[in-house]
Order: structure tokens, then sequence, then C-alpha cells
């Protein structure tokens, strides 16, 4: 209220992660959870996670603290850490920016980076200017590991690349629960694919790189002779192999925004989980949050949306996505098939999860609203601008194993809460040197750029790196679409493996299955194709860390710009004010307006309303003011005295606070 009156290195980086130390007594330990040693370079277990967060925050427990929002099924906390400097204005009315990390199971590298991003923020107050204003000004929310029971299977004996936590799920539809799991044939403790020789399979093997597959195409005279599987036997009899294995919900499908109804791995209906529901009751209690950032399998930041307001198609793993395509019918096995209207004895007859047709609508009706499922025309070059920082900040620029968004918390944030929100997987693949040479990067590429807006130091990143070293930068469009699909992307992978030499592919080698006969076990490596390796995690987290304070630095920014009181005699006086948002991001984005989710700037003149004698009302309300510099105007004619103080206060939801102001108002 403001009043009037991965595996090698980065050239020319510091790869430590920079952790105060700490003089701890002997007694304090005791307070500490029990963790195996380990060198904070790598991925970090639960306790591990949990101890490397206690220790920065102990060290810097005047502007950070930590709480658990809840616990899991297996009774893990769910921490969230706050960063903010509690002096001045309280921090529960600062803009705030939530970052949410390992929402899939196996995607602990956003863990890992969220973790790095806390460190980055409080090791870089007292040096850092940037960060300083932003902690001085804003506060930073951080939920590093959402899904802790599933992301804890990374370091178990048997690796399987489980997404979902440990909620038990009829996957099968066949009233068990958890039966048919992984089974690793091989003994190498991974579960990975099998390939099988069949003539009538949708499958071919990759004429470019026999170690991948590919689906045949008709239309290009190929005919498949292979179909896929994940590797296991059919431990339930039905004809499906690991279709339910332990646990069974996936956190980043468990949401509002065009929830997955009777998907794997979606729940029995939205926010059903403990996870879930505590991010829920978070946000919900915490409307100050301005905009939201998630480190999982979406993206909308390397790939900004399109000229439509979609997000580009995504890139699944080929070899995963053929795999899990074989228990695609798994579900439907023993339900009713979908008659119309009217059948049985004059009722319909739909399969569970099925949707009644609609009859054709008779005489006058409402007209009905349809959701949104796209960025507003009005938030693309937001989204586009944000993108093209990240980038440039981070030097990622080309992602894999990405999916379609269906029931994604970061979607729910935009669509449903009303702010920017922006989802990345954190890391990326290595161009070819021609594409590096060709200097077409994806900021250059980036159509409508937006007004002028403040800019945090630059950074450069070489379009190449050296040899030996892992290159996580491609050129790529934003909104391109992979035009090979799941199979080029396979491809790429495998490719950036071989080139950094990754070892992330088990190579085929047949096996004497006791159904299948002989068939071939091999593909990537669980966890090979959503981490990077362990030694790229310090540069991408000072990278995201960066690109945090820079995101914190777009926020809202309100002020009263200018006032201009004339007296006209008699006691009447004229008032002009100037509502400025100074700050780069709208006060609502327009899809806020639209869903009604984001409260309205609200202008207040301080007087009695018999004083009021034309002009604006009392109060009046902004729904949207836009950012850059972009101003609404307000005037009122009122009666009053010389001399007098009057109050003008102008309150928005998610803007930075800025100081108090006061004039008086005299006679001229």
């Amino acid at each position: 209220m403001q009043h009037l009156s991965f595996g090698a290195r980065f050239p020319g980086r510091h790869w430590g992660l920079r952790l105060r130390t700490l003089a701890l007594a002997t007694g304090v330990l005791l307070f500490l959870p029990a963790f195996r040693p380990q060198d904070d370079s790598g991925y970090r277990t639960f306790d591990q996670m949990t101890n490397a967060l206690r220790r920065v925050v102990r060290g810097h427990s005047d502007i950070a603290r930590m709480e658990s929002l809840g616990e899991t099924l297996e009774g893990r906390d769910i921490w969230m850490v706050e960063i903010a400097n509690r002096q001045g204005a309280p921090v529960a009315e600062r803009p705030g920016l939530l970052i949410v990390a390992n929402l899939e199971g196996d995607r602990l590298v956003g863990s890992e980076i969220a973790v790095r991003t806390i460190d980055y923020l409080l090791t870089n107050y007292d040096s850092g200017a940037a960060v300083k204003e932003q902690l001085d000004n804003h506060v930073f929310y951080v939920v590093p590991r959402l899904n802790p029971d599933a992301a804890e299977l990374m370091f178990a004996n048997l690796k399987s690349d489980r997404r979902t936590n440990a909620t038990p799920y009829d996957d099968d539809n066949d009233a068990r629960v958890d039966e048919d799991g992984p089974d690793d044939l091989n003994g190498d403790g991974l579960i990975s694919v099998m390939r099988v020789a069949d003539p009538s399979g949708a499958f071919m093997v990759h004429p470019d790189n026999p170690r991948l597959m590919k689906r045949a195409d008709a239309a290009k005279g190929e005919s498949g002779d292979y179909e896929v599987y994940w590797e296991g036997i059919d431990d339930d009899g039905d004809g499906f192999y690991n279709e339910d294995g332990v646990g069974g919900i996936d956190m980043n499908r468990n949401f509002q925004h065009e929830y997955p109804y009777y998907e794997p791995g979606a729940g029995h209906h939205m926010v059903s989980e403990l996870e879930s529901r505590a991010l829920m009751d978070f946000v919900i209690s915490h409307r100050n949050i301005a905009a939201v950032l998630t480190l999982g399998a979406n993206d909308n930041l390397v790939n900004s949306p399109t000229s439509t307001g979609a997000l580009a198609a995504a890139a699944p793993i080929g070899l995963h996505d053929f795999a899990a395509q074989s228990n695609a019918d798994a579900r439907g096995v023993g339900m009713f098939q979908v008659r119309q209207p009217g059948g049985f004895f004059g009722f319909g007859m739909f399969p569970f999860g099925g949707q009644q047709q609609q009859q054709a609508p008779t005489g006058r009706r409402r007209p009905v609203t349809q959701p949104a499922t796209t960025v507003d025309e009005a938030d693309r070059e937001y989204f586009n601008a944000v993108g093209s920082k990240y980038r440039e900040i981070t030097g990622v620029s080309d992602v894999a194993g990405t999916r379609a968004p269906k029931g994604a918390f970061f979607e729910y944030a935009y669509y449903h809460f009303g702010v920017p929100s922006f989802s990345t997987p954190g890391w990326g693949l290595g161009a070819d040197d021609e594409e590096a040479e060709s200097g077409v990067g994806a900021e250059a590429a980036q159509p409508d750029a937006p007004r002028a807006r403040p800019q945090p130091p630059q950074r450069q990143h070489p379009g190449a790196m050296p040899a030996g070293g892992i290159r996580m930068q491609r050129a790529a469009r934003p909104g391109a679409e992979p035009s090979g699909g799941s199979a080029d992307t396979d491809a790429r992978l495998l490719e950036w493996m071989d080139e950094n030499e990754v070892d992330g592919f088990v190579d085929w080698e047949e096996y004497q299955h006791p159904t299948l006969g002989t068939v071939e076990i091999g593909g990537f490596k669980p966890y090979a194709t959503s981490n990077p390796p362990a030694s790229a995690l310090a540069e991408l987290g000072e990278s995201h860390g960066e690109f945090a304070v820079y995101l914190a630095s777009q926020l809202p920014q309100v002020r009263i710009a200018d006032v201009q009181v004339t007296n006209h005699g008699g006691g009447v006086f004229e008032i002009e004010a100037e509502i400025e948002n100074a700050g780069f991001l709208p006060t609502s984005m327009q899809q806020g307006v639209r869903a009604r989710s984001v409260a309205p700037t609200m202008v207040q003149l301080g007087v009695d309303p018999d004083d009021l004698l034309t002009g604006a009302a009392k109060t009046s309300f902004i729904r949207k003011l836009d950012g850059s510099g972009a101003r609404e105007t307000f005037n009122w004619v009122i009666r009053g005295q010389p001399g007098s103080r009057i109050e003008l206060k102008v309150r928005a939801q998610k803007r930075r606070r800025l100081p108090a102001r006061y004039a008086a108002w005299y006679s001229r």
C-alpha cells in the first residue's frame, strides 16, 4: 500500500557447490538425520538432501527457514525452504516466486537444481546486488522434492525409472493391486526393454542405428517385424508385462488442468495424493505467489508457446514409449463396450472412464464457455521473452524426454491460479558443429519481441563445447517440433551419449524368455534419459539460480507514478493520479483475468463519499495493468479544505511493495 498526503566440465566455470562451512558442536549432530557420506556434486538420497538443506539454512537463518508441507505415505517430509530478508514489508505480502521440482520420481536433476538454487540465493545475498535486491523485496518458496518416495528408488539396487509415488493402485483394472511389477531377467540391476521378433509387430530395427527401434511406416513401404515390451514376465497371467507395479500416482498428472481421467498415473481423482494436496494447500494459502517455475518433464521455456498458444509437441523416449504402448489396453480388459444412449433397457452402458455422448441441443440454452487450453494471445509475448532469457542464461536450448502436460502442476498455475508459469527439464543435449557454427539460435528466431524491460547481467555460452566437455546447447527454433517423432528423440539422445561418453545404454543381448521364447534385452538405462551426469549439476544449479533471480526481477512493480492537485477555488479540488507498473510482467496474466483468479489492483482515495463531486469512484479497480511502464490515469473532483492530508491507496495482490509517499494539499 502506498500513501499520498553431467560426466565432464564446462570451460571457465567453477563447479564447487558453495555451502558455508559450519562449526558444529557434537551435540548438534544429534539433530541431523543419518546419511551416507557422499560428494555434494552428485545426486542425493532423501536423507542427504535433507542434511544439505539444513546445513545451508542454518548458516543463513536470518533470511531462510525450512518447513515441512506434509509427509508422504512412506513417512518422508515434503520440504519447503522460504528465502527472504525479513526486515521491511511482511514476507507474506511480498510477491513470491514458487519453484517446485522432482514431481516425477525419475527427475532428480530438478531436485538437485532446486537445492543448488537455494544455495545460490543464500551465498550470494551479501555479495551480489541483484540477489540482495530480490530477497529484500520478494520471497522465494522452493520445494526441491515433491515426490521423495519415488525419487528414493534411484538409489535402490534395482532401478526401473519409476515416476509414481507409493500409493497402491490397480493399474490394470483387475481388482488386484501392484501384482505385476518389473522383473530383472538378465540380473543387471536395471529394468530396460525387450524387443521380440514378431512378423505382425508394429516396430522395426532403425535403419540408421541398429541399437534403436522405430514404428514401421506403411506409407513408406515399411513393415514391422518386432514388438517391444518392458523387461519382465507376465506375473498375473493377463497377457501384459509389468503393467501393475508398486505404487501408481504420477504427481505431474494429478492436478486440475486437463486432468487425464482414468489414464495411467492420474490417480483416483484430482489432487488425490498427500504430496499434491500438500502443494495445493500451500499455493491456495499463499496468494502472493506471482510466478511459478517447475523442473520436470514438461517444457515451455526452451520451446516457447507457438503462434497459436500451443506448446511444442512432446519428445518422448521412443523405446520407453513403445514399451508403454504394449500395456495401453490393460485397463480395458473386462470393461463394458461403449453403446449408444438408449441401449440396454433404455440405459446407456459405458466403460469405466468412458464418456456419454451428448444429445444434440434442443431449444434455447445458455452458451457454455469452454476452458482454455492454449496460452492467451496477450500473454504469449511474456512467455516468449522469459523463454528467450532462460536459454540465454542457462545455455539449455534442446531438450529430450518431454511429454504432454495433462494434469501438470505448471499448467494449473497458469490456467487456474492465473500467474505466469514455466516448466523446464533443466538440462539439454549438445549441438553438432554445423548447427553451432550456423549462428542460428533460439533467441535469434524469437518472434514478436516485447517492450524493453530490465535486463540482468549478460552471460556468454559457447555454441559448442571443446572435445571432452559435455555440450548442453543446441540451436533450436522456439516451438519447433521434432522431425522424426520419438525415434528422432532416441537418435539425438544416443548420439549425445556417444559423443560425451555417457554410459546410458544397455546393448541388446539374447535371453530365453519363459513365454516369449528368444528375446533381446537392452535399451536406455533407467534415469540416464531423464538426468544428466552428476558433474553437470553445479553448473546447472548456478545458471538456474541466476535465472530465478532474473525471473523475480520481472515481477510487477506497481506504484503511484505522478499526482497533480489543482485548487479550483471555493473548496473544490481536482486530483489526477497516474498508476504505473514499472515491472515487466503484468499485474495479472490475461488468463488470470479470464479465470478471475488474481485480485484486481485497487485504487482508493481516502475521502468521505459525500465529498466526492465527480470523476472516478472512491474505490476503483484495474483488472490488469501491463508492465514496462504502462500507466492508468484516475481523476477525482472533491470538496476539501486547503492544507488537508488525504490518503491515496494502491494495492496490488502480486506486486512489489514500494516505500510510502506523503504529500500535503494546499491552496495555490
